[in-house]
């Protein structure tokens, strides 16, 4: 009897340090208890940051997102003061995966959108008037008096453009590249429109503009921007070793896969129907709870409890 009691308590032990290592296996860490986004301050990032945000949230985890200009995102992944970008748009952002990637200072997740475009673009007036390529730029020069309507300061599409300007490809030595916000070019594109006047401006989809606007994408700039209009793909990074750290967060970021629809649409609530992207998430998701499948397949909660369910719970499904 002595020694079925003694073997009784070894089991008990046994089993008790057997819940408390697996509740240490599935807990997740101090350090990953806040996941840390950059965003630009491109609608389209501010659009899958909110979705993310909106499932770790669901999930137990609280975010923050810092507007800061890339190459300070990139900083901050290699400083540890950011985790994620959801927006390194390749190839032109190939430089900082030169930089950071090949270093090792940051890693590159996997691609989450594919058949993306990234380009010069003119209103479609401007395009059956004959300018079609980059090489008829010069040609209306007078039209656009002269300027070329980039984004953000520092962004490495302006720094493309900028050597374009400077190398005096298609004859626009005596241009002006001009720096403006999102938001800012959109207004002066909408503005130049409306007035039927010729405004030459860097051009992406996915984005509402594709649908708000009457333009054409210019081809000829495959030395820039890449074939097939500057046909992008985009990556998603974390900074060095974040996956290992936070496994649960760094499968969800795996997981993570958008689409130009989606994309599409959640711009559309923020930039049209003036919603937060907090409120644009949880209006997509409500509408859209199977992409969640997907996403949350092999993922929990922070605590180790199901995920899918506890966030369709979050989202009041």
């Amino acid at each position: 009897m002595l020694i079925q009691h003694r073997v009784s308590k070894l089991v008990n032990a046994i089993g008790f340090a057997t819940v408390l290592l697996a509740g240490n296996t599935l807990a997740a860490p101090a350090q990953c208890e806040k996941v840390r986004f950059t965003d630009p301050g491109w609608s389209d990032i501010s659009s899958t940051n909110a979705l993310a945000s909106t499932v770790l949230e669901g999930l137990g985890y609280s975010t923050e997102v810092s507007t800061l200009a890339v190459p300070i995102g990139f900083e901050g992944m290699k400083g540890n003061e950011i985790d994620v970008f959801l927006g390194n748009w390749m190839p032109a952002q190939q430089k900082f995966i030169d930089k950071y990637a090949t270093s090792g200072v940051i890693e590159v997740v996997g691609e989450n959108l594919i058949g993306a475009k990234f380009t010069l673009a003119v209103p479609r007036y401007a395009y059956d008037a004959g300018v079609k390529d980059f090489s008829d730029l010069a040609e209306f020069g007078e039209k656009f008096r002269k300027r070329i309507y980039g984004i953000e300061a520092g962004a490495p599409a302006n720094q493309l453009l900028q050597e374009m300007i400077d190398s005096e490809d298609f004859g626009l030595a005596k241009w002006r590249l001009v720096e403006s916000g999102e938001q800012g070019v959109m207004s002066q594109v909408k503005r130049e429109i409306k007035r039927q006047k010729f405004i030459v401006f860097l051009g992406w989809e996915p984005h509402p503009m594709n649908s708000n606007f009457d333009m054409a994408y210019l081809t000829g700039g495959d030395k820039y921007f890449g074939a097939n209009f500057g046909g992008a793909t985009i990556q998603t990074v974390t900074r060095k070793g974040y996956r290992e750290e936070c496994r649960n967060v760094g499968k969800l970021l795996t997981n993570l896969k958008f689409t130009l629809e989606m994309e599409n649409q959640m711009m559309g609530f923020i930039m049209d129907d003036e919603q937060s992207p907090a409120e644009a998430a949880q209006k997509y998701l409500k509408k859209n709870p199977k992409v969640l499948g997907n996403w949350l397949v092999d993922v929990t909660t922070i605590d180790g409890s199901d995920g899918l369910s506890a966030v369709r719970k979050h989202l009041g499904l």
